[in-house]
């Protein structure tokens, strides 16, 4: 006979899972979840990664691009977005620089760059 535990986890069925790096949050509750795998090749037997975009809603919007979130499967909400977001498993480091810490007189110019004064100061060869 079933126990109450094992009865209530048929009722409600197991979801799906999945865990991947979220590579675009620009939506209003929505962002896209790129899940990488590794296979092997059918033919080569070389390991390659497979990777897949899935769309997941996240309702609080507490994912951000680079985050490590898990999503879980749900019912389908849009014509794309069938999981959710289950939980952020590791926050990706947000490196910003305010514009107005940035002293634009220190800056080198690049090799490629032409600067006004040094026009005109090859030599021609005849």
């Amino acid at each position: 006979m079933a126990t109450p535990d094992t009865a209530n986890q048929k009722a409600i069925g197991i979801k799906n899972e999945k865990i991947g790096q979220v590579v675009s949050a620009k939506m209003q509750k929505t962002i896209v979840v790129e899940v990488t795998r590794r296979v092997q090749h059918p033919v080569y037997k070389r390991i390659i990664k497979k990777r897949k975009k899935f769309y997941a809603h996240d309702e609080n919007r507490t994912a951000q691009v680079g985050d490590v979130v898990r999503i879980v499967e749900c019912r389908p909400m849009s014509k794309l977005k069938r999981w959710q977001l289950g939980e952020v498993l590791r926050k990706a480091v947000q490196v910003a620089v305010e514009p107005g810490a940035v002293d634009l007189d220190m800056l080198q110019p690049t090799a490629g760059a032409k600067s006004p004064s040094a026009k005109g100061t090859r030599k021609k060869t005849s």
